[in-house]
């Protein structure tokens, strides 16, 4: 269970250029992830846990789709930086690294673990994708998922007065 100070930084929105990560998502895992710089996951609030997240993203003037993000140093990997990790429930036909990434990260799934091996850890995200998916069907989240954020140009574009929860990196 998340912490109630994690849950009072949620919805978190996060905008910025789509960088080449560790090389890991498509390559080993078969499970592509589109990556923020290290000054976007710097803007995350200090009280939001690492773990596992979902949510909604869009990649530059596309759709809004569904997401489940990584936010954290992924133990499996003994990473030694901080990342936050999309993926996004969509296929795409090619990377889009320099592409603008926007990510509404909604609720908490799980905290980050390490595991035995790397099927363990491809079942364990598999599962999180489809708990995701299921979550995001519900009608309590469609306002995220058609928020003005989502269609500002700008960070100054958005209408402030809706942003009615808390954490945002606007």
């Amino acid at each position: 269970m998340p912490t109630t100070k994690t849950l009072g930084c949620l919805p978190f929105f996060a905008k910025g250029v789509v960088v080449k990560g560790f090389g890991r998502g498509s390559k080993e895992l078969g499970i592509p992830t589109a990556n923020y710089t290290s000054e976007v996951v710097e803007t995350l609030p200090n009280d939001l846990e690492t773990g596992i997240y979902y949510g909604y993203a869009k990649v530059d003037g596309g759709p809004v789709y569904k997401m489940v993000m990584s936010i954290g140093w992924n133990p499996f990997y003994k990473n030694v930086k901080k990342s936050m990790e999309t993926h996004i429930l969509h296929k795409f036909e090619s990377d889009f690294y320099g592409s603008m990434l926007k990510t509404c990260i909604i609720n908490y799934i799980r905290p980050e673990q390490s595991y035995e091996s790397l099927d363990a850890l491809i079942d364990a995200i598999k599962s999180d994708i489809a708990y995701a998916d299921t979550q995001l069907d519900l009608p309590e989240h469609s306002a995220l998922q058609t928020h003005s954020f989502f269609n500002a140009e700008k960070p100054q574009d958005v209408n402030t007065s809706e942003l009615i929860l808390p954490g945002s990196s606007l």
